[in-house]
């Protein structure tokens, strides 16, 4: 423990295989991206954690308080555990926490650690779960599940800026590119744009492909102050921006239907923390649930001005060799969604890439990257920004 300002880095990171059907308990899928972050920071213990942050969406699982078991299945005690839930940007909030728990000198090593297990819950009892995101007295008993509330969005920017269909389909075969090449993500072929095109419609105008799956999985990152982080690696990423911001929770309430306002804030809070332009950002991870949650992010973070997002993907300026790379690992789109462990997985992406260890998804000369991860029908933002 150090009192005092200390600069923050990521030292190990971890994730899972995403899937439908992970087969184990909630504490297993746990130590598995556990035990792979240890080993990326050079062979950590569990005992050299100071403090641990869990990060999941409640009602699951049958397990109440999951972070003191999971914390005792990976040998954390008696280092203190929280427990952090901000539905689907439940693990950059752990990130946030844990910043701020190094940047005080309470903390010098800290686990965060995201998981969710949706397969004991049939595709039915998920939706009814995550349609509690939305007011569930006015919105959710009358058919506001997270699809309906992003096809909502997307009619508005449709109707505002002429978006198209086609052009959300894209994003969708972006995706496939890339989550092929990602052994981790859940979706191992490429989509083609007439496939998507033709899928059945969930919520017009979203169709099947438009929507990201469920998943089962878990992710872990372990961040250390400066003096700490120097000892255990020579390659640290360093947190150079974080940014944070919440919405109305009913759509009713939203003063802004083609875009996340939450987000917007975030992300200049986060530029303005980090001193830098959305022009200097070399690669990005964002929160596509839908497509059409990806295209507003283009223009939410400010990679192009709004009503110009369908524009930057028919010029293919999101894809590895563009102008600005998004999602190069699939993106929830690819990968999957299970709901704790999707910003965690986020920000695995981001210090692979700023490290030079992507492999064949190495954006070449990557030095800034930036996580945008949303909770609920943009209720909640964060936005983190990374260097090397």
């Amino acid at each position: 423990m150090r009192y005092g300002m200390s600069e923050v880095a990521v030292v190990g990171v971890g994730q899972t295989a995403f899937t439908r059907a992970c087969g184990v308990s909630i504490k297993e899928l746990c130590f598995e991206a556990f035990r792979e972050a240890l080993e990326d920071a050079e062979n950590l213990q569990p005992q050299d954690m100071d403090g641990s942050i869990i990060c999941s969406a409640p009602e699951y699982d049958k397990q109440r308080s999951p972070a003191g078991a999971i914390a005792e299945y990976l040998g954390l005690n008696p280092k203190p555990t929280f427990y952090a839930e901000a539905i689907c940007a439940s693990s950059t909030t752990g990130v946030r926490i844990a910043y701020g728990l190094i940047k005080s000198g309470l903390h010098d090593l800290v686990a965060v650690i995201g998981f969710q297990k949706m397969s004991e819950l049939s595709s039915t009892e998920v939706q009814e779960r995550m349609g509690r995101g939305a007011d569930i007295m006015w919105e959710s008993p009358f058919g506001l599940s997270m699809p309906a509330g992003y096809a909502l969005f997307a009619r508005a920017h449709m109707q505002k800026y002429g978006t198209t269909e086609e052009q959300l389909a894209k994003i969708k075969v972006k995706s496939g590119k890339y989550s092929v090449l990602n052994h981790k993500a859940i979706f191992q072929r490429e989509v083609s744009l007439e496939e998507i095109l033709n899928s059945r419609v969930i919520a017009a105008p979203l169709k099947f492909y438009d929507c990201c799956s469920n998943a089962d999985g878990a992710s872990c990152i372990i961040l250390a102050s400066a003096e700490k982080a120097r000892k255990i690696t020579d390659t640290p990423v360093w947190i150079r921006g974080l940014g944070s911001a919440s919405d109305s929770l009913s759509m009713a309430n939203k003063a802004n239907l083609t875009g996340l306002n939450c987000a917007v804030e975030a992300a200049r809070q986060a530029y303005k923390m980090a001193g830098i332009e959305p022009k200097d950002v070399d690669v990005a991870e964002v929160h596509d649930c839908f497509t059409i949650a990806e295209l507003m992010a283009y223009e939410n973070l400010g990679f192009c001005k709004p009503g110009e997002g369908g524009k930057l993907i028919e010029e293919c300026q999101t894809y590895i060799d563009g102008d600005i790379p998004v999602n190069i690992d699939g993106g929830l789109l690819g990968k999957g969604h299970p709901i704790g462990a999707t910003g965690g997985s986020q920000v695995r992406t981001i210090v692979l890439e700023l490290r030079g260890d992507a492999g064949k998804l190495q954006v070449k000369g990557a030095e800034i990257g930036l996580v945008h991860n949303i909770g609920g029908v943009g209720l909640y933002g964060n936005v983190i920004i990374f260097s090397r």
